[in-house]
């Protein structure tokens, strides 16, 4: 059985050293970048099973990494940051990292959440609903391909856009908290703000009215959390 691979993305060699030390260890086999292009040329080239991202390097910050690997990519993104700040890792997981570790941390939180991470990524590859196109007014989604067109045209969504967008509108009508969103969405062992739902959501009517949507189909249900909703529904 081949080896899982990790990518170490860190401007300082001794985080980069610790890192590779704790994962061989456990199994991994571990490349490295020390900066974020270096990081997504090797990602042009390799096909990783999860990437440990830090936040503050000099050339392009991992905020920047996530947003250019989320344009082609879903592989599971961990982000590493000594800022603790809620409104940081908020902003991190709304352009589309997974999770969010705050520097220092112990070996085991690390592996635990890697391996969730790992777990997540695999229940969702094989467990893509076998379904035909869901179509509304102006929107087409495709789950087991994992698509969304708006009137033919493809847009380009996050995983976490595009998971928000399939469960509300697979489940029509139903209103959502957001705190089941985040269940589903990052699993019971998630321990971030709900807010970051919101910025998911803000991020995905953006996309939508962008490529032409003329009306929004996820509606804020005040007081609950938020719903499909597409014109004729009945309230």
């Amino acid at each position: 059985m081949s080896k899982l691979q990790v990518l170490i993305v860190d401007d300082e060699w001794n985080m980069r050293n610790l890192l590779r030390i704790y994962l061989i260890k456990e199994g991994f086999q571990v490349k490295e970048a020390a900066t974020g292009r270096e990081a997504l040329s090797m990602i042009q080239k390799d096909d990783f099973d999860i990437i440990l991202l830090d936040v503050m390097m000099p050339d392009m910050d991992g905020w920047q990494v996530c947003k250019v690997i989320r344009e082609t990519d879903t592989v599971p993104i961990l982000m590493l940051t000594a800022r603790s700040e809620t409104r940081d890792k908020v902003h991190g997981l709304g352009i589309g990292a997974d999770d969010y570790l705050t520097k220092p941390f112990d070996s085991e939180e690390l592996l635990a959440r890697i391996y969730s991470l790992l777990r997540r990524s695999t229940i969702n590859q094989i467990t893509q609903p076998e379904e035909r196109a869901l179509s509304f007014p102006q929107l087409t989604i495709l789950p087991e391909g994992r698509e969304v067109r708006v009137q033919d045209a493809q847009v380009e969504l996050t995983q976490k856009e595009f998971d928000l967008l399939a469960t509300l509108s697979q489940s029509r009508q139903r209103a959502f908290s957001r705190e089941e969103l985040v269940e589903k969405l990052w699993g019971f062992d998630y321990e971030g703000e709900t807010r970051v739902v919101d910025t998911h959501i803000k991020n995905l009517r953006e996309k939508l009215q962008k490529a032409g949507m003329t009306y929004n189909p996820v509606q804020t249900v005040w007081g609950v959390g938020y719903k499909f909703h597409v014109p004729g529904d009945i309230e």
